[in-house]
């Protein structure tokens, strides 16, 4: 399992274009094979977190090289991003925990 952390701050030029191409790409990775789930969360001081789940490393690299994703990667270096940064990692252990409604 492959995991993206992309930590973001927007540009006041951010508007519905954004978030209209921000809907369209995510909905793009989720027909990729090895996607598996994002979320997206915002800081109080208006950074972003978005955390991305993939599969593994061939279905990642295939994702950073889809002409859709570029063509937006590059529209938000241009316009709609102040910065991010991105981070990729392998998740090389998990646990879960999940409460039994009985006990709950």
């Amino acid at each position: 399992m492959m995991l993206i952390i992309f930590r973001s701050r927007l540009t006041d030029a951010a508007g519905d274009d954004y978030q209209n191409m921000s809907a369209a790409i995510k909905a793009h990775a989720e027909t990729f094979p090895g996607f598996v789930d994002i979320k997206s969360y915002q800081a109080d001081d208006g950074e972003r977190l978005t955390v991305v789940r993939w599969g593994d490393a061939a279905t990642l690299q295939a994702w950073a090289e889809d002409t859709k994703h570029v063509a937006a990667k590059n529209l938000g270096r241009a316009k709609w991003y102040e910065y991010y940064n991105l981070e990729v990692a392998e998740i090389v252990r998990a646990s879960n925990f999940q409460r039994d409604a009985a006990t709950a």
